[in-house]
């Protein structure tokens, strides 16, 4: 359980740093997402989701 409450801090660390980092790069990419169709944006989350899954079970020892 302490891992995955450390990947969550992780997760919201990096999404600060592009925040604080890139703040006119992040509303860009907002409005992009704005404007994809739902279906769009579900294909492109399933592969981001599955591209995590599969470097986590490589980097813990798959």
């Amino acid at each position: 359980m302490t891992d995955l409450w450390a990947a969550l801090c992780l997760v919201a660390v990096i999404e600060g740093l592009f925040l604080f980092a890139a703040p006119g790069g992040w509303k860009r990419a907002a409005e992009q997402l704005q404007n994809m169709p739902d279906e769009h944006v579900r294909r492109v989350g399933g592969i981001v989701l599955t591209l995590g899954l599969v470097s986590l079970w490589l980097v813990r020892g798959g």
